[in-house]
């Protein structure tokens, strides 16, 4: 066997290939959907993943107010934000930012899985989230997937 035959690819922006993805959220548990949708857009599904580059898919999220949380999370978890003020720290549950903004739910979720650098803060621009089935991605044909 001549082992020099094998060489490492190690992709860069030029090379890597994006394709777009549809995932349905209806009846998907929050965290089990997030950490799939994460690894898509990281790259770590693709043979050719490279931890420095944008490897990964583009994702549309439809029907994202439909996501379960299991036990009693709806009512007891807390997101916490700080406005940069004294005493400026606030606090909404799950289902609070469901009846305003459900699709943030699946977005602070999936955010919070990728990277803490500039490379997360790039991936997560590959994210779309929408509450209903409709999307405005048609001209990209995306591929419907199933996790």
């Amino acid at each position: 066997m001549n082992t020099l035959s094998y060489k490492t690819v190690s992709a860069n922006k030029n090379t890597v290939n994006k394709e777009w993805i549809v995932v349905d959220a209806e009846g998907e548990i929050l965290g089990r959907l997030a950490s799939e949708i994460a690894k898509v857009i990281r790259g770590k599904h693709k043979p050719t993943f490279t931890p420095h580059v944008d490897c990964g898919d583009n994702v549309i999220v439809i029907n994202a107010d439909k996501v379960k949380l299991t036990g009693n999370k709806l009512g007891d978890k807390v997101y916490v934000r700080y406005t940069g003020y004294p005493g400026g720290q606030r606090f909404v549950s799950p289902k609070e930012l469901m009846a305003k903004h459900p699709e943030r739910i699946i977005e602070k979720a999936v955010r919070g899985m990728l990277p803490k650098n500039r490379l997360g803060r790039e991936l997560f621009r590959n994210l779309f989230v929408y509450a209903g089935s409709e999307h405005k991605h048609e001209a990209q044909n995306p591929k419907t997937v199933k996790f």
